[in-house]
């Protein structure tokens, strides 16, 4: 088969490699780049485990290929670990309850985050919206929306 050499920004940085042009963004981050915070569950975009920031947008790497992120920027959970918004979610996680297995967690806060950055202050409806992809199997996803909701709180009133 042959390959391609592909560009673009993961997590902040240029990255260039050469790849089947059929491969899935899932399996260059996780084989290729070693980004294992993205998870495999469904490998048929239902499940949200392998949810990564694509331009901004969460979306599920295991649909996307590698020809369609020449040019993009890519942004996994290891790309988030020192920013605020993403360290009062998974703060809230932790405290709410939110996190039992795991398996699901990091897609879960990537879509909690590319809801708080371009909605602040989220309803219910909001929330359940954004992470509707996200299946998880463990919590009943009470505690998920608490802990979103809360993390929105805290960041919309940095005072409190």
């Amino acid at each position: 088969m042959k390959f391609s050499t592909i560009k673009f920004e993961l997590n902040g940085r240029p990255v260039e490699i050469n790849v089947q042009p059929n491969l899935r963004l899932l399996d260059i981050l996780r084989e290729t780049l070693n980004m294992t915070g993205t998870k495999e569950g469904c490998g048929i975009g239902e499940c949200g485990a392998c949810t990564v920031l694509y331009n901004g947008q969460a979306v599920n790497s295991c649909l996307i290929l590698a020809g369609q992120i020449e040019g993009a920027r890519i942004t996994t959970i290891e790309g988030l670990h020192e920013d605020e918004r993403m360290k009062v979610l998974q703060r809230n996680f932790l405290e709410c309850g939110a996190v039992q297995c795991g398996f699901c967690t990091s897609g879960m806060l990537l879509s909690a985050y590319a809801l708080l950055r371009v909605t602040p202050k989220p309803s219910a409806d909001d929330i359940k919206n954004a992470i509707a992809g996200n299946l998880c199997r463990c919590t009943g996803y009470k505690q998920i929306i608490e802990a979103i909701q809360k993390s929105a709180d805290e960041l919309s009133h940095p005072d409190k």
